[in-house]
């Protein structure tokens, strides 16, 4: 099968890639995607008769590795939320053009002023995570003393007239669906305050699903920051606010 070298510019990236006679069947493509860390997108561009064809197909093919990105399963639960949506365009732009690698053009066509571009690559689901934590600069337990797990950050403890207060931040998306049932994150996203005696016995547990929030809402988001509040039993002599591991 013939291949010609063709080069492909994200955002200031200048990326190899080899074009391709034939595609990999849709069905092939997906099960690679789902299986971990495989991607892949495509994307038709109609051009205007002032444009060059070369920057068009750029265009197009850097759209594909943009829509390639945009529905990989780990960047997806980090990116569903309205609210965020300039936080999900830097998140997409940052992985496209720095931490997708092995990018090939797999199919590209013209049929008048239309360009069809078709990409795949590589990204993995540890680096979506890593890279979302930096974009949200959340700081590691060290840095304060906080609890943290892979879907809750908590941000500030206080009591005020006899409540704990608990500041907390979503990591991840929380909703009912990904937090009810076992083998998702089932605990992990719940907010958890125990209240001691004077003995050190255990007085009382508060579990708070994180996904509820003071405004009503069933769902978080990644970066939304929530509030929490325990009331103090009249034995508590001290208390402890952690997550699940």
């Amino acid at each position: 099968m013939k291949s010609w070298p063709f080069r492909l510019h994200l955002s200031g990236l200048l990326v190899f890639v080899a074009v391709q006679g034939a595609a990999l069947p849709l069905d092939e493509l997906a099960n690679a995607q789902s299986a971990s860390t495989e991607i892949g997108g495509d994307y038709r561009y109609t051009f205007h008769e002032s444009e060059a064809i070369g920057d068009a197909k750029e265009h197009a093919c850097r759209e594909a590795l943009r829509l390639a990105v945009s529905t990989f399963p780990a960047v997806r639960e980090h990116t569903t939320s309205p609210v965020d949506a300039p936080f999900s365009r830097d998140l997409v732009l940052l992985l496209a053009t720095q931490h997708v690698t092995d990018v090939q053009v797999i199919e590209q066509s013209q049929k008048g002023r239309t360009i069809y571009c078709k990409v795949r690559g590589t990204l993995q689901p540890d680096t979506v995570a890593q890279v979302v934590l930096t974009q949200l600069k959340i700081p590691g337990p060290e840095a304060g003393g906080l609890d943290r797990n892979r879907v809750l950050q908590i941000m500030e403890i206080e009591e005020r007239e006899g409540t704990v207060v608990v500041t907390y931040k979503a990591l991840r998306r929380l909703d009912w669906a990904s937090t009810a049932y076992d083998g998702t994150l089932q605990g992990l996203a719940d907010v958890m305050v125990d209240f001691f005696d004077s003995e050190g016995t255990l007085i009382r547990t508060h579990r708070h699903p994180a996904r509820k929030t003071l405004s009503g809402d069933d769902v978080m988001y990644p970066g939304q920051v929530s509030v929490f509040k325990a009331p103090r039993p009249l034995q508590t002599k001290t208390y402890k606010v952690w997550l699940v591991k």
